[in-house]
């Protein structure tokens, strides 16, 4: 890998984060009443994307905007704008980081047509919310206000097709009425919430978002690692792989993910006790094997949709020689349009031949010239992979991130050397179970946790 790519700046992002920050800024006093400043920062995300399709629009947004004259069309184009200056972000680093690790680029997946309108009034409702949130600002919030969402998300969720729009739109509701009222706030999660607000104003549009095309794939399912993401009520377990396809076709990087509601005090290993059940590759993931695939639903963005009565245990296969002999050949799928984010950055990479150094409490890898961040806040306590694991490793798969600038790795195994024998370890090392002992005891403390609460809510029915 030419490690030494990823520490060069990559021309033009500067000048773009600056105006996605310009326009961040403006969403955090409200927009009932633009000030100069105010209308600096509409002014430079219309600069921004003049030499784009959406000019004429988003500088007529801007200008209404400015005005205190806009309507929730001028609300829409400059979340389109901000959208479409992170994607352009997004592909110039992917592009970067795929130069620096010698991967090939996957052609672009045709978009599929949008969908015909559905709901609009449930649509309508929801980005009449979203628009009064951008005329109030962050600093402007207050529980009635925020309140406004619950009634259209109750009316979301009991239909599929709405129940992304729903979801985000609860969580994010959650989230502002966990600070209400604004004007008491010491501190502003700008680029969260500006980010969360845009992309709920687009799923708004009817046929914004439709059902991704989805093909068939079968062949042999040879997983690299797991990424779990964990919030208070609910968590998720990202398995990335190399397919390799059964009629010999290029070998492609996917993913497979299974996520599951939790109470906020099932923590740790108790996670994949809420997870386990609903997708036995995490079982594969442990034993070290791969998995045999029969039709398995894929969609264009390399999501394989899971289901277990496709797929059936394989051979042994270790994680560190797929990433030695498979992954260097695999291909990765084209980044869904509304996808685009730098956040969503995720390359599955083997590091081998690094120092580790501390720089300021955090591990840093050497590499070819390079100081590579290891972000081990990612790494999640449901295994037995620990910072200290990686600070004597010698080899590492994890996935290179960008975050506040810069190029990250998240471990999501390392290999060290133990009374002269390499062993490796994985984050996901107890996704099926473990004879560990630390693992043991976590899935015992879990298991009690469960069942406490299990009673507690069997006592509080029968009442």
């Amino acid at each position: 890998m030419r490690a030494d790519l990823l520490g060069d700046s990559v021309d033009g992002v500067d000048e773009v984060l600056r105006a996605v920050d310009g326009f961040d800024e403006v969403l955090v006093a409200g927009l009932l009443r633009p000030q100069p400043a105010q209308a600096e920062g509409l002014a430079a995300l219309a600069v921004a994307v003049a030499g784009s399709p959406l000019a004429a629009r988003v500088a007529e947004a801007a200008e209404k905007t400015a005005a205190g004259a806009a309507g929730e069309d001028h609300f829409v184009a400059l979340a389109a704008a901000r959208t479409a200056l992170l994607g352009s972000v997004h592909d110039a680093l992917v592009q970067r980081v795929e130069e620096a690790v010698g991967r090939a680029r996957a052609e672009e997946a045709a978009t599929p047509a949008g969908g015909s309108a559905h709901a609009v009034n449930l649509h309508a409702a929801a980005r009449s919310w979203l628009c009064d949130l951008a005329r109030a600002g962050w600093q402007g919030i207050d529980h009635e206000l925020v309140g406004g969402a619950a009634p259209v998300v109750s009316a979301m969720l009991p239909d599929p097709a709405l129940r992304r729009l729903a979801t985000l739109l609860d969580g994010f509701a959650a989230e502002l009425a966990a600070c209400c009222p604004g004007a008491t706030l010491e501190r502003v999660p700008v680029r969260r919430w500006a980010d969360l607000w845009s992309r709920a104003m687009l799923l708004t549009v009817p046929g914004a978002v439709s059902a991704p095309a989805v093909t068939e794939v079968s062949g042999r399912l040879l997983p690299l690692g797991v990424d779990v993401q964990e919030h208070a009520t609910a968590v998720q377990a990202q398995v990335h792989a190399v397919l390799e396809p059964a009629d010999g076709g290029t070998p492609r990087l996917v993913r497979a993910s299974v996520s599951a509601p939790k109470p906020d005090t099932v923590v740790g290993a108790g996670l994949w006790q809420s997870l386990r059940p609903r997708m036995a590759l995490l079982a594969a993931v442990s034993e070290g094997r791969a998995m045999d695939l029969d039709a398995m639903p894929m969609t264009g963005a390399g999501d394989l949709l899971w289901d277990d009565a496709r797929a059936g245990a394989g051979e042994p296969a270790e994680a560190f020689a797929t990433a030695r002999v498979a992954l260097p050949a695999a291909v990765a799928f084209a980044t869904a349009p509304l996808d685009r984010h730098p956040a969503g950055i995720a390359v599955p990479v083997l590091l081998e031949g690094y120092a580790v150094e501390e720089d300021e409490g955090r591990t840093v890898f050497r590499v070819a010239g390079l100081r590579l961040p290891v972000d081990t806040d990612r790494m999640p306590a449901a295994g037995p992979l620990t910072p200290e694991a990686v600070t004597a490793s010698g080899a590492c798969v994890g996935l290179l991130r960008w975050d506040a600038g810069e190029f990250l790795l998240q471990p999501l195994a390392v290999e060290r050397t133990v009374r002269k024998k390499t062993v490796a370890v994985h984050a996901g090392a107890w996704a099926g179970g473990t004879a560990d002992k630390a693992g043991v005891r976590a899935e015992k403390a879990a298991t009690d946790a469960v069942k406490v609460l299990r009673e507690r809510a069997g006592k509080l029915l029968r009442k």
